[in-house]
């Protein structure tokens, strides 16, 4: 007769908490923003994917990478557990080739047990039901194009606002110090309602207000100011079109959250286009 389903989830868990104490510590790894961006990014050779395979080249090989992606939005929040996570082609109307992009990286249930012990301020769910949504394929598949670090994605809460997520970033610091390469992916300038599609091909072009909003936005990340960046609600005009709805920019406040004292940050891939968007993307290592 094989364990009862309580018995064998306690004895997998013992087993996780064993594979966690004998792992050795590590160099602290550094994090990254991702701007995403537009999907076919995923199958295009163009200026942002080679600043992704630039910056991959500067990146020590992590034991894991945690994933918090824009396209991944809960009441509470959850954590892929599986061992094998599918890749999930969550958007429409693009190229056949797009859809048939797969990123078999493993899962890491150990590192899904080991987040959900680190965070004291909510309940972190481990779950079979997610996968890697394109958040997190499209730009990690650049940075591990072999597929063979095991990833898992962490959702974001949408009923919390930019100190809650800040804050929960912070608690996650010690996975930096076991070989975890942490992975926030959004765009910091998002409004796809005043896109100028007809502009889509002019390098650089940017209403006025996408323009303010993102040179403050650099200003305060390389400062470390990050106070008018987590009350990115208060800052007036720009920031509110910018900004229109925040899942794409609480991606940042975690990896903001995470940065120590005698870290910089690094911005590449800064660029505006259509008018309305960014895909600005941020390094924070050792200064």
């Amino acid at each position: 007769m094989g364990l009862l389903p309580l018995q064998a989830a306690v004895m997998k868990l013992n087993t996780l908490h064993q594979i966690s104490e004998h792992l050795p510590p590590t160099e602290r790894m550094p994090i990254l923003f991702l701007g995403h961006g537009n999907p076919m990014n995923a199958i295009e050779d163009n200026t942002f994917t080679r600043g992704f395979q630039s910056i991959a080249k500067t990146l020590p090989k992590p034991r894991a990478i945690l994933c918090i992606s824009a396209h991944w939005e809960t009441k509470g929040t959850f954590i892929t557990a599986m061992e094998k996570p599918k890749t999930i082609h969550d958007f429409g109307g693009f190229p056949k080739a797009l859809f048939d992009v797969q990123y078999p990286a493993p899962g890491s249930p150990w590192l899904a047990q080991e987040t959900h012990d680190l965070v004291k301020s909510t309940n972190v769910s481990p779950t079979q039901d997610w996968g890697l949504d394109h958040g997190c394929w499209t730009v990690v598949k650049f940075l591990f194009p072999k597929a063979d670090i095991p990833v898992v994605q962490m959702s974001i809460d949408y009923s919390q606002g930019g100190a809650y997520h800040y804050e929960l970033g912070k608690q996650l610091a010690a996975l930096r110090r076991k070989g975890v390469l942490i992975v926030g992916s959004g765009n910091t300038v998002h409004n796809l309602g005043m896109v100028a599609w007809d502009k889509m091909n002019v390098p650089g072009f940017a209403f006025d207000w996408a323009t303010t909003a993102n040179e403050k936005m650099k200003k305060y990340i390389l400062e470390g100011n990050h106070k008018p960046l987590i009350d990115f609600q208060k800052q007036g005009r720009e920031f509110d079109l910018s900004i229109p709805t925040p899942e794409h920019y609480l991606p940042l406040l975690y990896i903001l959250g995470l940065q120590e004292k005698d870290e910089k940050a690094t911005i590449f891939n800064d660029a505006l286009l259509a008018g309305s968007l960014n895909m600005m993307s941020v390094k924070i290592d050792k200064a």
